[in-house]
C-alpha cells in the first residue's frame, strides 16, 4: 500500500528518498500511530518531507494517492476493518450514536459495508445499494444518506460519518508568489547569528563540562543572546508600473523587518539616481542624497533593490532620462557607485522572469548586476538569500 504513496510523492516532485520511506515504515512498526489517519498524515509528512517549501505538493500528493486508493479493489485489500470502525467512533457524537443505533448500530453497518465490498466487481455511480459515487448508498463518495462512510472526494451534504479524504492545503510550493509567511521562511537563509549583549542565556554543554571538571560540583555558565547580525539595505520601487505589486512589497517589507533587526530601507521611482527617500509624502522635500548613504553604511550590508526594472532605457543608461527630474548622470553610473561600495547587491522582480526579455531596461539592469536579478517567487528569494549569504 504505501509503496503507491511513495511513488505518487515521487510523481508530484517531492523529494523522497528510500532512506525517508524506510523511516516512515519504521515507525509504523513501532506503533507510533495506529488506526488514525489525520496522525498518519501527520507522521508521514514529517519523516518524507524535509523542506517546508514542499508541504503543498505533499498535500497534493497525499490526497491523490488517498483518492486513487478508493477503487473497490483497493479497500478490500488495504482497508483494516479494526482501522475503519476506529475512525468512525473517532468522529460519532452522541446524537451520531443515537441515529445508528436506529439503523442497527455500528457493527451493522461495518457488516453491511465488507459485505457489498465482496459483492460488487466494478465502479457504481448512482443508486442506493452498492459503494461508489453518487446516490444515496450509505458508502461512497458524493452520495445523499445521511449516516454514510463518505471514502473520497469533498463533500456535498457534510452529513457523512467519517470523512475519508478531508485535508487542509496550505500554498508553500517555490512558484507561487509569496506571502508574509513563506517570504519570511526564505529570508531565514540569509541569518547569521552571534552571541552578544548581557550574558542571558545558560550554556548548557559549558556548564556540564565545568562541572566535571569540579568533580561534579555545578558549575553554572552563561553566555550572551544569540542575535541576529547581519546589515540589510532594501531599496523599494514606488508608484508607476509598480502598483500592481503594491502587496507582495508589502509583505516582503513586513517579514523583513520581522526578519532583520539591522535593517534600513529607502524608496526610489523607477531607478537609481544622486538621491533617494524614506517618506512618500516628503519625497521632495526630505531626500536622502545617495553619497551620504554610502558613507553611512559599510560593506558589510547585503543590498537589496526591489522593483519591475520597466522602464525607458534611457532612464537607466543617459543623463537626463529620468522621468521625474533631470539627472545629471546616468542612473547606471550611480549604480555602479553603490556596487563598488557594498560587496553584495542583488535585485527582485516581481514581474515573470519569462517576460524579462521583453523589455530593454530589464535587460540593461540584469547585466548592471552581473545576473544577480532574481524572480520574486519562493524559489527566486531562496536563491537570493543564498547569494547574499556568501
Amino acid at each position: 500500500m504505501l509503496i503507491g504513496l511513495f511513488e505518487t510523492l515521487r510523481t508530484h516532485q517531492v523529494p523522497v528518498t528510500l532512506r525517508e520511506f524506510m523511516d516512515l515504515l519504521a515507525s509504523l512498526q513501532a506503533g507510533l500511530v495506529f488506526a488514525d489517519m489525520d496522525d498518519f498524515y501527520q507522521l508521514a509528512r514529517l519523516t518524507l518531507v524535509k523542506d517546508e517549501k514542499h508541504f503543498d505538493r505533499f498535500d497534493r500528493a497525499f490526497a491523490a494517492y488517498f483518492e486513487g486508493i478508493s477503487s473497490l479493489q483497493d479497500l478490500k485489500l488495504d482497508i483494516p476493518e479494526e482501522w475503519l470502525r476506529k475512525e468512525i467512533e473517532k468522529l460519532l457524537s452522541p446524537e451520531d450514536w443515537a441515529k445508528l443505533q436506529g439503523l442497527g448500530s455500528l457493527e451493522k453497518l461495518m457488516e453491511e459495508f465488507r459485505r457489498k465490498l465482496e459483492e460488487q466487481k466494478d465502479r457504481h455511480q448512482g443508486g442506493n445499494r452498492m459503494v461508489g459515487t453518487g446516490g444515496t448508498s450509505p458508502f461512497g463518495a458524493y452520495g445523499a444518506n445521511p449516516e454514510g462512510v463518505r471514502l473520497a472526494g469533498p463533500a456535498r451534504h457534510g452529513r457523512a460519518v467519517k470523512v475519508w479524504e478531508k485535508r487542509e492545503f496550505r500554498n508553500l510550493d517555490e512558484e507561487e508568489r509569496l506571502g508574509t509567511r513563506n517570504i519570511k521562511l526564505a529570508l531565514r537563509r540569509l541569518r547569521r547569528f552571534t552571541r552578544s549583549g548581557h550574558e542571558l542565556e545558560l550554556d548548557l554543554p559549558g556548564t556540564i563540562r565545568q562541572t566535571a571538571h569540579q568533580g561534579g560540583l555545578l558549575d553554572i555558565h552563561m553566555i550572551p543572546e544569540r542575535r541576529n547580525r547581519v546589515n540589510v539595505l532594501v531599496f523599494f520601487d514606488v508608484g508607476g508600473s509598480m502598483d500592481a505589486h503594491v502587496q507582495v512589497c508589502e509583505n516582503l517589507f513586513s517579514a523583513a523587518r520581522s526578519e532583520f533587526k539591522h535593517m534600513e530601507y529607502f524608496y526610489f521611482h523607477n531607478f537609481i539616481y544622486e538621491s533617494v527617500w524614506k517618506n512618500n509624502e516628503r519625497r521632495w522635500s526630505e531626500r536622502e542624497p545617495l553619497w551620504d548613504i554610502l558613507h553611512r553604511y559599510g560593506p558589510e550590508y547585503k543590498v537589496i533593490f526591489v522593483g519591475d526594472a520597466t522602464m525607458s532605457p534611457y532612464e537607466v543608461m543617459s543623463a537626463g532620462g529620468s522621468v521625474e527630474h533631470f539627472n545629471e548622470e546616468p542612473g547606471a553610473v550611480w549604480f555602479e557607485r553603490l556596487k563598488r561600495h557594498f560587496r553584495r547587491v542583488i535585485w527582485l522582480n516581481p514581474e515573470p522572469q519569462a517576460q524579462w526579455s521583453m523589455t530593454r531596461s530589464t535587460q540593461h539592469i540584469h547585466e548592471l548586476l552581473e545576473g544577480q536579478m532574481y524572480e520574486l517567487t519562493l524559489a527566486g528569494l531562496e536563491s537570493a538569500m543564498q547569494s547574499l549569504s556568501h
